[in-house]
């Protein structure tokens, strides 16, 4: 390989080759149709997989990385025919084998729909959707480790750590410039099951509290609702009142951080197992099997999704079973089967 080459369409060269490139030679990445429109940042981040983020940001900001021969910020949208100028990014072999996802165990992960554009997998509770905030690697991380062979894999949305449940990775640009569209225009019926303390009142509730994101003195990410937060707007429907606690249906018109939890949580029914805004005696409780069964988790999980497909356009109706710890718990509390 000579001193400076130049890949063209580089999205399409298997990742392994990627992996295997010499560390200590510039490369010249020519930019094509499926990286088109993606920021420098989370395109250098895609392509040189197993090399620390903090590294990438630095670079950038040395004006290591060059755009068409041009200095570039970490927010440059790159474009089709783009040139991109990668420095060395040799790193300590002890770092590489740290700084890296693991794959994902065989059998791990419930795929749910899959075809050249999109994945929907059902994402176990205790796994983030992504790295960030002390967190080393999420899903996509590990589903990209796992997936060696795929030039794209992208979150179209995220869900919480502690959520189960149906999640949208895409495997092509167009499918996830599409999706975001489609969810700006409410395009994604998006609808989750939970379980509550207390005898939840209304058949069918509407809650629009506006919301407001805010940090502890930790560090630690909160929401809360304020009238200087933004609109959300969640439709909770009753399926079973079961003595201490009531099992919901909330479909998510917005999509706020952390909304199913504050929404309920004003309403004076907290969700079962929630570490933050839940209570926290009741939850002890349900870890000991006080319902009959025991839950060490929040019950919040992301059960059905309802959209046509971004690109070719036909209605997909995509679910996620129940994790083995909720269908239990549910049937200790003698749940009707068809509402799981």
């Amino acid at each position: 390989m000579p001193a400076n080459s130049v890949f063209r369409d580089f999205s399409t060269i298997p990742s392994a080759r990627l992996q295997g490139a010499p560390r200590d030679r510039v490369l010249f990445v020519e930019i094509g149709e499926d990286s088109a429109g993606q920021r420098l940042d989370n395109f250098l981040i895609r392509v040189a997989k197993g090399v620390p983020k903090g590294h990438i940001y630095r670079i950038i900001r040395k004006g290591e990385v060059r755009v068409n021969r041009a200095r570039a910020s970490v927010e440059t949208k790159l474009a089709a025919g783009d040139v991109v100028r990668v420095p060395p990014m040799r790193i300590a072999e002890r770092e590489n084998q740290t700084g890296r996802a693991a794959p994902l165990p065989a059998g791990k992960l419930d795929v749910l729909f899959e075809d050249r554009h999109l994945l929907v997998v059902n994402k176990p509770a205790g796994i983030a959707s992504h790295g960030g905030s002390g967190i080393a690697f999420g899903l996509i991380e590990r589903l990209r480790a796992t997936r060696t062979d795929a030039p794209f894999l992208e979150l179209c949305h995220r869900l919480d750590k502690e959520t189960s449940g149906a999640i949208v990775v895409a495997k092509t640009r167009k499918a996830l410039v599409r999706m975001h569209d489609l969810m700006k225009e409410g395009g994604v019926e998006k609808h989750y099951r939970l379980l509550v303390k207390g005898d939840w009142v209304n058949e069918r509730q509407h809650a629009q509290f506006p919301l407001e994101r805010y940090l502890l003195p930790s560090g630690e990410r909160r929401v809360r609702v304020s009238a200087d937060g933004m609109r959300a707007h969640t439709i909770f429907t009753l399926l079973a009142r079961l003595g201490a606690v009531s099992y919901l249906d909330a479909e998510l018109k917005t999509g706020r951080t952390h909304q199913i939890r504050v929404h309920a949580a004003e309403l004076g029914f907290p969700l079962a197992g929630d570490d933050k805004y839940g209570d926290f005696a009741f939850n002890r409780e349900l870890a000991q099997g006080v319902l009959g069964a025991p839950l060490k988790r929040m019950f919040l999980h992301a059960r059905r999704l309802v959209f046509m497909h971004p690109v070719s356009g036909e209605p997909l109706k995509i679910e996620a079973p129940l994790p083995a710890e909720c269908r239990t718990l549910l049937e200790a509390l003698e749940c009707p089967d068809e509402l799981f």
